[in-house]
């Protein structure tokens, strides 16, 4: 996304993406719906969310795949895009809700909202973004050459040129920095980020290099680049499947949230199917089916929705989920421009 030729192309597949889409149900459909989504796991978005959805609401489905932030940017430069809803991380729907992006939610035709917590509940609220699943940042390593049980570990003279950590711009670069605050004993939010700026230069000769995709993370294990990262949850399956010997723990002392949230396009022409897909995103059977590991792993947030010790393991779940603190993206998103040139000169100097 750095790069301007880069940006261009993955805007040219993602519109081929709603071109092509996925037509999981018959021409004789009443309805259609165009959903904009991550393009991670796409074989079982479609297998276990898109295509029971179409069928049980004979609903004429249409998928656009892709980056978060690029497919925000995408509907920001053309509001009359045919998306009728899109699923985001927290920082790029806080970002779509400032620019009045989407709907005003009526949350009444939301059968399912109801099950979702206090704190979730007021988001969407506040967003006109309703969470689906949820994620939190814990620290994976390699326990044949280091031993860490805590995150103020990372910062150990041990580590030296052998840890990698989230980029600014990543979903949980942020989180890094709150991370850092926390080291430094001071929240970012009373200081604008000082403090955790310092204690991130302080933590930069234990930092082999910073990356931007998850993948990244698993030939830097396996060539023994790196022997600890920083990383979400929802990877972690990826990296143990790949590196078998790495063990994932979230600190006692806490971690820190993202939601993944859906919204519906300001311009959409299928609000009923809209709230249909919401709902049934939000529902017990669905939340239940995806959060399976062979499925989209995906942390529920409906809490009729109870997991097995299996089920639950490396997921923002039960104890984990209670020790998860929340990020003021609100806040965030103000300063992000500004961290992210700090940032660079910090990591890139």
């Amino acid at each position: 996304m750095k790069f301007k030729k880069f940006y261009l192309w993955s805007l040219i597949l993602i519109t081929a993406g709603v071109a092509i889409g996925t037509s999981a149900c018959s021409s004789k459909s009443s309805e259609k719906l165009v959903v904009s989504t991550f393009g991670l796991s796409t074989k079982q978005m479609r297998s276990d969310v898109l295509n029971p959805f179409s069928k049980k609401y004979n609903v004429k489905v249409s998928t656009q795949f892709g980056d978060s932030s690029t497919r925000l940017t995408q509907i920001e430069h053309n509001p009359n895009s045919n998306v009728d809803v899109i699923e985001l991380a927290q920082n790029n729907a806080v970002t779509g809700a400032k620019k009045k992006l989407f709907k005003k939610l009526d949350f009444s035709k939301i059968k399912n909202f109801k099950y979702l917590s206090k704190d979730q509940q007021q988001l969407a609220k506040k967003t006109n973004t309703v969470p689906y699943t949820v994620n939190s940042v814990g620290i994976i390593y390699n326990p044949k050459k280091v031993n860490i049980k805590d995150w103020n570990d990372l910062w150990s003279d041990k580590l030296k040129q052998k840890i990698s950590v989230p980029d600014m711009t990543t979903t949980f670069g942020p989180a890094m920095l709150y991370i850092a605050g926390d080291h430094a004993g001071t929240q970012v939010t009373k200081d604008d980020g000082t403090a955790a700026f310092k204690a991130m230069k302080e933590l930069k000769p234990n930092i082999v290099k910073t990356y931007t995709q998850s993948s990244d993370l698993s030939n830097m294990f396996k060539t023994g680049e790196i022997s600890a990262a920083v990383v979400g949850d929802y990877a972690v399956g990826m990296l143990q499947a790949t590196n078998p010997d790495l063990k994932y723990f979230v600190p006692a002392s806490g971690t820190y949230a993202n939601y993944d949230n859906v919204s519906i396009l300001k311009n959409s022409k299928n609000t009923n199917a809209a709230y249909q897909y919401i709902n049934y995103r939000l529902s017990e059977s669905v939340q239940k089916k995806v959060a399976n590991t062979k499925s989209l792993n995906n942390a529920p947030v409906n809490q009729q929705v109870n997991l097995s010790k299996k089920e639950a393991a490396n997921k923002t779940y039960g104890d984990v989920a209670k020790r998860a603190k929340t990020i003021d993206f609100f806040y965030v998103n103000s300063h992000i421009s500004k961290w992210i040139n700090q940032w660079n000169k910090i990591m890139n100097n």
